[in-house]
């Protein structure tokens, strides 16, 4: 089996990701796939549930960049330390791209349900205004793929979708707080300007695919480049089984 390195971007136990390398590392310069798992933002679920698809990936002659990061229930973790922490991890890749042969020009951004929402955002970070949490990036992806992703916080609000987890999250309502929402979610943020892909189950009754298709749609509408895969009886956790005909539909498109 591959090894990882572990680097920290941050102070703190969860603040850190893995990079594996990919399985032909003479092969330079690397692509890069970073992931980002789900688990509703929430502790409990960790970066070892992508462990199959880094392995994946960099057998595929990538190198991988997993990312952990702090979550709601730890300190520090939800709004606004978690996007924070998605953004230094992203960053950190310019630093490791000068002890490493990463090609910060092939980037890819893959998340898994609340990971497909984190995706989408730090493919946005651009977007922000200059004082917003995650603002500045250092790091452009090529691509983002979300894999059942939670692409609209204010309709996951509203619909309680993970038994209230878009609320917890950031700590509010969007009637409450209607600038958080704005700020991290990435249907407000469109266009992103990066080609983005969608996959989604529509059997997924964890976070329903209606989400996948709003994006889309308005995604689309505001010029980017989007390509939407509805899987038919498809569940929620298909898309991060290296094994499945699922996960098949995202190499395809892998940049």
């Amino acid at each position: 089996m591959m090894e990882a390195d572990r680097h920290a971007y941050g102070r703190g136990r969860d603040r850190f990701g893995e990079l594996w390398p990919p399985a032909s590392p003479d092969a330079a310069p690397w692509p890069v796939a970073v992931l980002l798992h789900g688990g509703f933002w929430r502790a409990g679920r960790t970066l070892e549930i992508m462990h199959p698809l880094a392995i994946d990936l960099a057998g595929r002659d990538m190198a991988v960049w997993n990312l952990e990061y702090r979550r709601v229930g730890q300190y520090g973790g939800g709004w606004p330390g978690t996007l924070r922490d998605v953004a230094a991890g992203m960053d950190l890749l310019v630093t490791l791209a000068g002890q490493f042969p990463l090609d910060l020009d092939q980037v890819t951004v893959i998340g898994h349900s609340a990971g497909g929402h984190l995706a989408l955002w730090a493919a946005s970070r651009s977007r922000l205004p200059s004082r917003a949490p995650g603002a500045r990036p250092k790091v452009t992806p090529r691509q983002v793929v979300s894999l059942a992703g939670v692409c609209d916080l204010v309709a996951a609000a509203e619909a309680g979708t993970g038994d209230g987890a878009a609320r917890a999250f950031l700590r509010a309502g969007p009637d409450a707080e209607p600038e958080r929402y704005r700020l991290a979610s990435p249907l407000a943020l469109l266009p992103l300007g990066v080609p983005t892909v969608l996959v989604h189950g529509d059997a997924d009754t964890v976070v329903p695919v209606d989400f996948s298709r709003t994006y889309a749609a308005a995604a689309t509408a505001a010029g980017d480049k989007v390509d939407l895969v509805e899987l038919p009886g498809v569940d929620h956790s298909a898309p991060i089984d290296p094994g499945s005909a699922a996960w098949y539909e995202v190499l395809r498109r892998l940049a």
